[in-house]
């Protein structure tokens, strides 16, 4: 951690400006202790009072004042980000309310490749998550960054894929760095906080409250080129997180669903307004290709598009078929068609909707 970042973890925690204030503060001073020699016509302008530089002075003063306030973080193995430090995502500051700290844990460097976003249901199909994760590794294959923020469903999918890339994944959450949220999470979560990233402006003990998480996602899309929805409803925080980046001139990316999906309106909905349909990775390459050859994004090997060859496959679409109806069109009978569709279950080609069958990819 650079020396600095502490100094200013506990210079705001010494103010106690507003967040719009620090922000404005730290964006205009480079150290802590150049807060101390501002000219005095500059503190109105930076919410700056006599009565916060004494209490300021008289905490920089302590010996090693910084220690104090870290001790807390080396404890979790975690560090601080400050808006000055050179892994601040730049993208991330040219939004309106960056946070001015960053916690995290993990590998920081990351934040300065190409980052993709890929966001989705909690509850997601089966075809979901096998989208979420191929995407995800597919991304990571070509040399982007994929951030999510480790809800489960598409969100742990998309993380899973990238870890299995080369490039990793960056985990945004609604709590402290120290706190795993949801905790079927666990396993995932030590795994990036190890081989990925897990970053949070919240500080750390800050527990799952329902606001912070709309809060987070502007993070989210914030440092990242586009933001690709992969099963979404019409009410979800992957549409916040989609309107959040189109506020920003982020790309915006959809999968398109069937109609009878409820879980799919959201993204169907996106595409209406002018997102980008999106059936394999190069569609979502072409639009970053003027970073390809700046920081080294591969060109696509086609890795999410796959096939079988079983004629049961063949016979199935993405909406529901009744075994009665499939078993008839195939000529075979019931329970010869059961033992073939339990293979490709296993396999990940089909999975059960309500009693029917449908391909899960």
């Amino acid at each position: 951690m650079e020396h600095f970042a502490g100094l200013w973890l506990l210079t705001q925690q010494t103010l106690q400006l507003t967040p719009a204030n620090f922000r404005r503060l730290i964006a205009n001073v480079l150290h802590p202790r150049q807060i101390l020699n501002l000219p005095k016509e500059d503190w109105a302008a930076l919410s700056l009072s006599s009565q916060h530089l004494d209490k300021l002075d008289r905490v920089l003063a302590r010996r090693n004042p910084e220690q104090e306030i870290t001790s807390g973080l080396y404890h979790v193995n975690a560090n601080i980000l400050c808006w000055h430090d050179i892994d601040y995502p730049a993208l991330l500051k040219e939004i309106h309310d960056a946070p001015p700290l960053l916690y995290y844990r993990g590998r920081s460097e990351l934040l300065n490749k190409p980052l993709c976003a890929v966001v989705g249901s909690r509850r997601p199909s089966r075809c979901g998550m096998g989208d979420a994760e191929r995407f995800g590794k597919a991304l990571s294959q070509v040399g982007m960054t994929v951030v999510s923020g480790m809800a489960l469903g598409i969100d742990a999918a998309a993380h899973r894929g990238a870890l299995a890339g080369a490039s990793s994944t960056i985990a945004v959450l609604g709590t402290g760095v120290d706190q795993c949220y949801p905790r079927s999470n666990r396993a995932l979560f030590e795994q990036i906080g190890t081989e990925g990233l897990i970053i949070s402006e919240l500080p750390l003990g800050s527990p799952p409250l329902r606001h912070q998480f709309p809060r987070r996602n502007r993070l989210i899309s914030g440092m990242s080129l586009g933001v690709l929805v992969i099963e979404a409803a019409l009410r979800s925080g992957s549409l916040i997180t989609a309107s959040q980046a189109l506020e920003q001139n982020r790309e915006v990316f959809a999968i398109p669903g069937s109609i009878h999906n409820p879980a799919s309106r959201g993204c169907n909905n996106l595409l209406k307004q002018g997102a980008k349909l999106v059936e394999d990775v190069d569609d979502i390459l072409e639009e970053f290709s003027g970073w390809n050859d700046r920081n080294h994004i591969a060109p696509s090997d086609h890795a999410v598009n796959s096939e079988t060859n079983s004629p049961v496959y063949q016979a199935l679409g993405y909406e529901p078929t009744d075994i009665d109806t499939l078993a008839d069109n195939l000529g075979l009978p019931i329970a010869d068609l059961l033992s073939l569709l339990s293979d490709l279950e296993v396999e990940g080609w089909v999975e059960q909707y309500r009693g029917a069958w449908q391909r899960s990819r």
